[in-house]
């Protein structure tokens, strides 16, 4: 037990203001399937070392493994609301800190309670609000840190840090020389993030994003009741399900491993069905043809490849022992855009359920009648799927209200670019996907009445065409599933943007925005958006007061000739390989054609001559207006530096922006466009999501 303390603040005691922490941990649980929740929570859970930094001094390293206790002013600190605690990826080492003090120092912290994320400040999202990178290696590489990590890291860590082949844990008396290396690692590290927190000081984050990262982590620290005798009953009958359909695919086909690609390939070649591949669309135009035991073979195959349980299996592996799943949402998942990302069982990406009778389903799994489960529905597989939502389920007494935006993408680019007919069309409660086919095809369109089919064009083009989506965009969103043919894809295009002109003029001038803060490295004002060149970053302050941060912004020549606006990226290569950056293009910015931004092979339609808004140019002594802004085409892509190594898999590469044109006048007051903005439903206690 550690000994009392002063209940005096430690701020008052030695000054401390900020205390930067990076921990070694060990722990038999699989971090990557089951998150950091249960992987803290199991019993061997340990705190190997503890490596501090007390207001950017140097590091620090406390080696708990071999008996060295935490000083009292740094255990104090933890809690002391006056001191900033910092990490990389500050969820970990809160969580770990949490089960640390919970076990040795319950003086500190009760049972239950989690160590306050409201004091915590992490790196890592800091680094995605600047548009860098998530991993500690890859930022110092891209700021050019004097310090990297340790490359020895990842093998100390697979060494000390997981189980050995006899599922025992190696402890430091095993290895001396690299239990050092292992301490000097934890140093590095430290030395590292403190690099990077005092480069991204540069940049401070919004007080109110820290606000939404303490709410998203009490939101992850709650977490969800799962429903486990569902869950587990799922994964008996899918496993019974799945022997039973290899039984009998083996029995067709007289295969050792019927489930093999290759092999499974080379008996429907044998048996004249040639296929190169068996990915499900081509089972499935395959099967509009086949006939007898080619066509049982191909119907077990698209019932074997389902995944029907990979997400039961993950809420098995996330589960605790409170039978909650936490961890679940990555707040700033998506780097600059402030998106939240779904982490473990990807609740940000369920199966649908349209199946009439859901409850009976539902019941028939949860009692683990799989025999019924067989009889009374087509496929097994697709049912297991469309109950995973209903896996979640409340606590008793309670229930889940579930609120969703109603096409939120298309009110806020309309609300920006003050395009009426959309939001009138809002604001009368009409259908949007109609509307916007009626303005498209001069026909009126209804839903259940004259030119219905007409209404599908007109969703898929609001869907994929108002953030400059060209035929790409409509191809990526599933026109061509939908029953569009490839030829009716740009004329869509050309009738979206023809019935939206003040969307189309608002891309246009957001990049001459972005062009013109670039160039003469003043504050550009384009109505409610605020465009600014800061330290070699691009900053783009949305009306919510967020900024969309782009590294090393530049201008280019497209393969079109045209100007194109440049920065740098992190990007995942297929080969494995690194490789220059490249500068990819942008729209012209010009009367001529544009080309298609999602697809490089398609030419975007025409549009006439853009007029483009005024914006307003500051500097601290002056104000200049500006309605146009000469495109330096004089800066080429190519004078930029060559980018830093990055790891096996990643490249940097210059970024083009896919902006174009741009809309005259203010837009309305949000607040009657929001009127009717969300769509709510209440459901009972036990019938989950």
């Amino acid at each position: 037990m550690a000994p009392s303390l002063s209940p005096i603040p430690v701020k008052e005691q030695t000054g401390m203001r900020h205390l930067a922490i990076d921990l070694e941990t060990y722990s038999p649980v699989n971090l990557a399937k089951a998150g950091v929740y249960p992987y803290a929570a199991h019993r061997e859970f340990e705190v190997l070392l503890f490596g501090y930094s007390i207001d950017h001094q140097p590091p620090t390293v406390i080696d708990l493994a071999r008996g060295e206790p935490l000083p009292a002013e740094i255990l104090a600190a933890l809690v002391d609301p006056g001191v900033v605690k910092v990490a990389h990826n500050a969820a970990f080492e809160r969580i770990c800190l949490t089960t640390y003090l919970h076990r040795h120092h319950p003086d500190l912290l009760e049972e239950g309670v989690f160590l306050d994320p409201g004091q915590w400040r992490c790196t890592m999202v800091w680094s995605a609000y600047l548009g860098l990178p998530l991993a500690l290696d890859d930022v110092a590489k891209i700021l050019s840190l004097p310090v990297v990590k340790d490359p020895r890291g990842r093998t100390l860590i697979r060494h000390f840090c997981t189980p050995n082949a006899d599922g025992e844990q190696n402890l430091p008396e095993s290895d001396p020389a690299g239990w050092e290396a292992f301490v000097a690692y934890n140093a590095r590290d430290m030395e590292v993030e403190t690099a990077i927190h005092t480069r991204l000081a540069k940049h401070p984050v919004p007080s109110g994003e820290w606000e939404n990262y303490a709410l998203d982590q009490r939101i992850n620290d709650r977490g969800i009741l799962l429903d486990h005798t569902l869950v587990h009953s799922a994964i008996t009958i899918d496993t019974k399900h799945r022997e039973k359909l290899l039984a009998r695919a083996t029995t067709l086909t007289g295969l050792e491993n019927p489930n093999s690609p290759a092999q499974l390939k080379t008996w429907l070649n044998e048996h004249g069905c040639n296929m190169d591949s068996l990915a499900k669309t081509d089972v499935a135009a395959a099967l509009e043809t086949a006939t007898g035991a080619v066509r049982d073979v191909l119907e077990l195959r698209g019932e074997l490849s389902k995944s029907s349980v990979k997400k039961y299996q993950a809420m098995h592996h996330a589960a605790g022992a409170d039978g909650r799943a936490r961890g679940l949402i990555q707040f700033y998942g998506a780097g600059r855009t402030g998106r939240f990302a779904g982490r473990l069982i990807q609740v940000q990406n369920l199966p649908r359920n349209y199946l009439p009778d859901l409850d009976t389903a539902r019941t028939l799994v949860h009692t683990g009648d799989a025999d019924a489960l067989e009889l009374l529905y087509p496929s097994v597989a697709d049912t297991l799927s469309q109950l995973v939502r209903t896996a979640f389920i409340p606590s008793r007494g309670r229930r889940f209200v579930v609120a969703d935006f109603s096409a939120i993408e298309a009110r806020v680019i309309a609300w920006l670019a003050h395009e009426h007919h959309t939001l009138e069309a809002f604001r009368a409660g009409k259908d949007l996907y109609c509307e916007t086919a009626s303005r498209m095809f001069g026909v009126p369109v209804d839903k259940h009445g004259p030119n219905a089919e007409l209404r599908q064009k007109g969703k898929i083009a609001v869907l994929a065409c108002g953030y400059g989506g060209s035929v790409g965009a409509l191809t990526a969103m599933g026109a061509l599933a939908m029953g569009l043919k490839e030829a009716e894809l740009k004329p869509i295009v050309d009738a979206w943007r023809a019935a939206n002109p003040r969307i189309v003029m608002l891309w246009a001038d957001i990049e001459q925005a972005a062009i013109t803060a670039i160039t003469t490295r003043r504050t550009v004002r384009l109505r409610n958006l605020r465009f600014t060149f800061e330290a070699g970053m691009l900053f783009i302050e949305l009306p919510s007061g967020r900024r969309l941060a782009y590294v090393k912004p530049g201008l280019g020549e497209n393969r079109f000739g045209g100007t194109s606006i440049t920065y740098w990226a992190w990007v995942r290569t297929a080969n494995g390989h690194s490789s220059k950056p490249m500068a990819a293009s942008s729209r012209r910015t010009s009367s001529k054609p544009s080309p298609a931004t999602s697809s490089p092979t398609q030419s975007a339609p025409s549009r006439p001559p853009v007029t483009r808004s005024s914006c307003t140019s500051t500097t601290k002594s002056s104000s200049t207006t500006h309605t146009t802004a000469p495109p330096p085409s004089t800066t080429s892509a190519t004078s930029w530096p060559p980018p830093p190594t990055g790891p096996r898999g990643c490249r940097w590469t210059r970024t083009g922006s896919n902006a174009t044109t741009t809309a005259k006048t203010d837009p309305p007051p949000a607040d009657a466009l929001l009127r009717n903005f969300r769509r709510t439903r209440a459901l009972p206690y036990g019938v989950g999501l």
